[in-house]
């Protein structure tokens, strides 16, 4: 049980070290607060002194010199002891609140770089938690123990000196006491750390529960569920308050306990100056001296405890930051610089975790070609598209790009060579025109309107109260799914890539529309490599070759009417559709 304590007891330091290691970049500000910590604590020691020769000469009315002297150097040292403690605090704080909006913005980054992969095994609210309410706890325990490391041992030497030079007998006997109030602080700072983390897990939880009943409102409220999810939040926001309140119990424990001690240890300081016929004015400020050691004393004693809390937190956010990304580029990668004019996939198989999706695909499209994938739900449509982006990569065989295989390549260049939209269609809170043209930033407005007009949505953007310039919500939720579905065609067709994916691309839209938005992509469609998913089949009649899927497996190729006349599984899916409609 020791051995296990010392292991996570070397493993809270460690985390803090790692986390300490973000201020190197800011060391400058971290010295300067120094020094200005070091003044804060001469000046602590010279306060104390002045006073002390105030109250030895203040009712001895012919030193009425020395006592005016004195009294004008008393207001000097409280403002240079002031100043100092102003900017070595701001300076630290800085660099502590700097740190945490480093390591925010890098785990927000990592984030960026997952592959597609790494996003269906986690919890959104898992990974909001980690990005903003751990990076929180951090900040709280950076900025306070940066800040007392630079301040309260100075601050604790002056007064310290202080003591010694009015009686160093009885300040080593009060001095001796200092020690014992570690214990404490060692025992209920591990528990801090425990609860803390098991605390943090609560929070993630709670945010879990909350993104879902928020994306899931309308499904919620269908099924008249509210007050089932009321419970379970509320279930999950008492186990979370019972941990944070242990936090609470252990934190609050530490100060009263070394105020006894401290108490305990002041009474063999009256007996001793009794006994000594120490002068009242020394008793008093030896007192004061010993109130001023306290504040020291207690914040540099919460130092363990704020790090057992605060590498709680960093433990969970090293652990995201140290989450192999998945689908990276490899080493040696080269930009892909050349006109596309073919893809192929060659005798690609792929598995989520050992569970077969697709196996021994092959086939070739080239510039100017489009192909359909049909086939029923979990055939491995999406799957095989969203490797063509590289969302995951092949487990065997190759994709080629031009004859290359894609992981030759570097990512951003390509993936700046395809565009898409899929089924599940996504609009950030923020303007039309800024939604049309987020895969191009630099695209002009008269690009963003001509898109916007080959996609049939410029009619009704022109309709909404700011036209382009009206901010959608988030997620869209202020227009319909066939409004959200044409700005997502729009934001396509400006990307104007040579690889075109579409995922379900008309299935929000009515039949007029649909019309409409099927002539603006065949348009799109010349000179580009295209692939399209449907389950309506009609929408698909026009592509050159139709790829029929079935358990991962390419079943049946070729055009629409080739596949009717082959009476096999396309026709059998056709004649359903058809007799549905």
């Amino acid at each position: 049980m020791n051995d296990t304590r010392h292991i996570r007891h070397g493993r809270a330091w460690a985390t803090y070290r790692r986390l300490i290691a973000y201020t190197r970049p800011y060391m400058s500000r971290l010295i300067v607060g120094t020094v200005f910590g070091a003044v804060f604590g001469a000046g602590t020691y010279a306060l104390l002194t002045s006073a002390t020769k105030t109250l030895d000469r203040v009712f001895d009315l012919s030193n009425l010199r020395v006592v005016l002297a004195t009294a004008v150097l008393l207001p000097v040292f409280a403002f240079v002891r002031s100043f100092a403690q102003f900017l070595g605090e701001y300076l630290v704080e800085w660099v502590g609140q700097r740190v945490v909006m480093d390591l925010r913005i890098e785990t927000f980054s990592r984030l960026q770089r997952f592959s597609v992969g790494f996003f269906t095994s986690s919890r959104t609210g898992e990974l909001m938690s980690r990005t903003l309410n751990d990076t929180t706890m951090i900040e709280r325990a950076v900025a306070t123990v940066l800040g007392d490391l630079m301040k309260q041992p100075f601050a604790f030497l002056g007064s310290v000196f202080f003591v010694v030079s009015l009686d160093w007998r009885l300040a080593l006997g009060s001095l001796a006491l200092f020690p014992v109030c570690i214990i404490p602080i060692a025992i209920f700072g591990r528990r801090v750390r425990r609860h803390a983390r098991e605390g943090q897990e609560r929070l993630a939880d709670l945010s879990s529960i909350l993104q879902e009943s928020v994306v899931g409102m309308r499904i919620v409220r269908a099924f008249g569920m509210e007050e089932h999810e009321c419970r379970r939040f509320g279930a999950q926001c008492r186990r979370f308050f019972s941990r944070i309140v242990r936090v609470v119990r252990a934190k609050a424990s530490i100060e009263p306990i070394i105020v006894v001690i401290s108490v305990l240890g002041l009474l063999p300081v009256l007996f001793y100056a009794h006994w000594a016929r120490m002068p009242a004015a020394h008793f008093i400020m030896f007192a004061v001296a010993m109130l001023t050691l306290y504040e020291p004393v207690k914040k540099l004693s919460k130092i363990h405890v704020h790090i057992q809390q605060a590498s709680a937190s960093a433990d969970r956010v090293f652990e995201l930051l140290d989450t192999p990304m998945g689908v990276t580029d490899a080493a040696g990668a080269v930009e892909f610089k050349e006109a596309v004019s073919d893809i192929a996939f060659d005798r690609v198989a792929f598995a989520y975790e050992r569970e077969p999706v697709l196996a021994d695909i092959s086939f070739n499209v080239r510039m100017g070609e489009s192909v359909a994938l049909v086939g029923s739900s979990g055939a491995g449509k999406s799957t095989l598209v969203n490797m063509i982006p590289r969302f995951y990569d092949v487990s065997s065989g190759r994709i080629l790009l031009n004859g290359s295989d894609i992981r030759r390549f570097t990512l951003a260049s390509l993936r700046a060579r395809m565009a898409m939209v899929t089924q599940e269609t996504f609009l950030f809170n923020d303007t039309v025109a800024n939604n049309i043209a987020y895969g191009r930033p630099d695209a002009s407005r008269d690009d963003i309107l001509e898109a916007a007009r080959r996609a049939n949505a410029d009619g009704f953007i022109s309709e909404l109260p700011k036209g382009y310039e009206t901010n959608v919500s988030e997620r869209g939720v202020r227009l319909s799914g066939g409004q959200r579905q044409r700005i997502a065609i729009a934001r396509a067709l400006l990307r104007n890539a040579p690889i075109l994916i579409l995922d379900e691309a008309t299935s929000s839209l009515d039949a007029e529309s649909e019309k409409l938005v099927q002539d603006a992509l065949m348009e799109l469609m010349r000179g580009r490599a295209v692939f399209v998913i449907a389950h309506r089949l009609s929408t698909i009649i026009r592509c050159d070759r139709i790829l029929v899927l079935d358990k991962g497996r390419i079943v049946e190729s070729g055009p629409h009417a080739e596949l009717l006349a082959a009476g096999g599984v396309y026709k059998r899916l056709y004649d359903i559709q058809s007799r549905d409609a």
